[in-house]
C-alpha cells in the first residue's frame, strides 16, 4: 500500500446526494413493532424494510383511501 495517493483528478460521486437522507419521523409503536418483527424473520433491518415499503408505494403510485364508518354502519 502506498504512503500517499493522488486525488487531484478525482470527481465527486454524482449519485451520492441521491442515496439516502436522514429525517425524523414519528411512527406508532405498533408500526415499529410490526416492522421489527418482520426484520427478525427476514434478517433485514427494520428501517430498510420501512424504506422498501415506502419506495414500493411511491413506485406503484399507491394512494391512501380513508373512509370513516358512521355510527349507523358500526352497529
Amino acid at each position: 500500500m502506498r504512503d500517499d495517493y493522488d486525488f487531484s483528478d478525482s470527481k465527486p460521486n454524482p449519485y451520492a446526494k441521491h442515496l439516502k437522507k436522514q429525517i425524523t419521523i414519528r411512527l406508532g409503536t405498533d408500526v415499529i413493532a410490526y416492522f421489527k418483527k418482520m426484520a427478525d424473520e427476514t434478517g433485514v433491518p427494520y428501517q430498510s424494510l420501512i424504506n422498501l415499503y415506502l419506495r414500493d408505494c411511491a413506485a406503484t403510485g399507491r394512494t391512501l383511501t380513508m373512509a370513516w364508518e358512521s355510527e349507523e354502519d358500526a352497529e
